[in-house]
């Protein structure tokens, strides 16, 4: 009874039903994003490999909280809204989207991204994506697999605990 337990448990913790949803291993790519301090963590290998600094939403409902999914990738992404083609100055998402699922969403809503204004970074400027500065989107875009998690959270937390806490760091 207890081998049997134990087996539903493991297996349990492994599913998608799991009440936290699949939390990323420890040891795969991880990030972190926290409103309260406008900055961006990159977990990687059971490490906080890099903390940049952000935009987020202007007011703390546009930016959802959660742990989501990375769903889409895009380079020189296409500015829906006002018909901006990708790879143009004019194009506000700059060089890079990672999308995730925020809401419910496909990926094509919320995303970290980069941006054709560098002066907005570290501010709460955005309608609800995570702006980077184009150098370091470009630079996390091919170490951020599809299917890879991130955190949305406002803390006081640390980049470190936070990690832990979500098991991306033993």
């Amino acid at each position: 009874m207890v081998k049997l337990l134990s087996t539903l448990i493991c297996a349990l913790s492994l599913s998608p039903i799991w009440p936290l949803g699949v939390n990323p291993l420890p040891g795969d790519p991880f990030l972190i994003v926290n409103k309260n301090t406008n900055e961006l963590a990159f977990v990687y290998e059971n490490r906080v490999e890099m903390v940049v600094d952000a935009a987020t939403g202007v007011t703390d409902d546009l930016t959802p909280e959660g742990l989501f999914t990375i769903t889409v990738k895009a380079e020189n992404p296409y500015y829906i809204k006002k018909d901006i083609p990708g790879g143009t100055p004019e194009n506000p998402l700059g060089s890079r989207w990672i999308g995730f699922d925020a809401k419910e969403t496909n990926g094509r809503i919320y995303g970290v991204h980069g941006t054709n204004n560098p002066s907005s970074i570290g501010k709460r400027v955005s309608q609800g994506c995570i702006r980077l500065q184009n150098e370091v989107i470009e630079s996390l875009y091919p170490k951020i697999p599809l299917g890879s998690k991130i955190l949305v959270i406002s803390t006081t937390k640390t980049f470190e605990d936070l990690a832990r806490e979500y098991g991306a760091i033993k």
